[in-house]
């Protein structure tokens, strides 16, 4: 990948900590919505970082080990189920954001925030760029980070509920995920505020308050 137009102009600047922000897991049923941010040194080799949605599991991993061995600093924030259920997927992933960016040892000059939302309550300069995984090196390697960290939590939650097959879907709603829900009941991992069920397969399950069936 190359570098944006953006991050070009920002050195040019004198601009030298630019921090990259993204997020993994806005859309699953289940699982915690992880983000990160990341601070690249101007010498970054950017070759074979693309947006991780477009890298094999083995590639993102070799990709995660270069990028947060390289980088100037990358923090790491997740917002679990439970939080998400109680303010919304929205305001949880701008949770984890603010966490991510909070745990860097340097502050940064400007935040480059992948979509088209800005982070509320942030008092860092801060720009949205659409589809930023895709165009700016920064934002695509903190995509890598959260992709890559929040599938390893979704693998170790597949160690503890095999039948689900979390190390599959990573808690997307597949057709399969959401027959395992029907079939086996709601995990205290799933996103009660979200549509478990197809409509197929409402009549199957009945969901108590505490989740058992």
């Amino acid at each position: 990948m190359r570098r944006s137009r953006l991050e070009i102009e920002l050195r040019k600047q004198g601009t030298n900590w630019i921090c990259g922000v993204d997020e993994a897991g806005r859309g699953p049923l289940a699982g915690p919505v992880v983000a990160a941010a990341v601070i690249l040194p101007a010498d970054f080799d950017a070759r074979g970082i693309v947006d991780s949605k477009k890298l094999s599991e083995p590639r993102r991993e070799a990709c995660f080990e270069r990028i947060t061995r390289e980088c100037i600093g990358f923090g790491v924030g997740r917002c679990d189920p439970e939080l998400i259920d109680e303010i919304n997927i929205l305001q949880a992933t701008f949770q984890a954001m603010r966490q991510a960016l909070g745990q860097l040892t340097r502050t940064p000059e400007i935040v480059l925030v992948d979509g088209n939302q800005r982070i509320p309550n942030l008092s860092i300069a801060q720009q949205t760029i659409v589809q930023g995984d895709g165009s700016v090196v920064a934002i695509a390697c903190a995509s890598i980070i959260a992709k890559v960290t929040r599938d390893r939590i979704m693998r170790e939650y597949h160690r503890l509920h095999p039948e689900y097959g979390f190390d599959q879907h990573k808690g997307y709603p597949t057709v399969q995920h959401r027959a395992n829900i029907a079939r086996f009941g709601v995990l205290p991992i799933h996103r009660k505020s979200f549509n478990l069920l197809e409509p197929q397969f409402e009549l199957a399950l009945s969901i108590s308050d505490d989740g058992s069936h």
